[in-house]
């Protein structure tokens, strides 16, 4: 008997590739397990194909790129902005992106309309919302985007926006306000 996976459309985030850089293979390929929806900004479109990779939507490509099958979108602002509003656009729940470096004024404000999680070369990076907690063994970081009051469980302050983990177990966060981005090394 085999087993198969049957996977609704939507129901695993979408993964936009901004900038693909040096990002872990190994990671990529986890990412691209469940054949998620996958948008790559038009500047990797040669590298992304090169890896063998189906590509459905082209964000800001140049004439004649393209795969079959695949659809092209433009917009006048940047890929990552043309991206997301069409994936807001497509109601999708959830997006994960790859991208150079994480800017924290690019990726705010999203946190009502799509759930995202942005990995770079050495994080990932997302939004919590007050009272998130999550179960991490002793030693593990997290950066704590912003310089704004919040209130931390199990969690001692190293430098400016580092804090590591005291002891194994659960660490919450709780704070007024919009939700805040935090990183963890990968």
């Amino acid at each position: 008997m085999s087993s198969h996976h049957i996977v609704k459309e939507k129901q695993e985030p979408a993964l936009y590739i901004d900038e693909l850089g040096n990002f872990n293979e190994e990671l990529l390929g986890q990412l691209l397990e469940w054949s998620p929806t996958l948008l790559v900004n038009g500047d990797n479109y040669d590298k992304i194909q090169s890896l063998g990779i189906k590509i459905d939507v082209l964000v800001n490509g140049k004439d004649g790129d393209g795969q079959e099958d695949t659809k092209v979108i433009q917009g006048p602002v940047d890929s990552f902005m043309v991206a997301i509003n069409y994936l807001v656009g497509e109601q999708y729940p959830a997006a994960n992106v790859i991208a150079a470096k994480f800017d924290l004024e690019k990726f705010a404000g999203f946190e009502e309309d799509i759930n995202l999680v942005v990995f770079t070369e050495k994080a990932k990076h997302y939004p919590i919302k007050s009272g998130f907690s999550v179960w991490k063994p002793a030693g593990s970081e997290f950066l704590i985007h912003g310089n704004r009051y919040l209130e931390v469980t199990n969690l001692m302050q190293r430098e400016d926006e580092i804090f590591e983990v005291v002891n194994d177990g659960f660490v919450e966060f709780t704070f007024s306000g919009n939700p805040i981005f935090i990183s963890e090394p990968l």
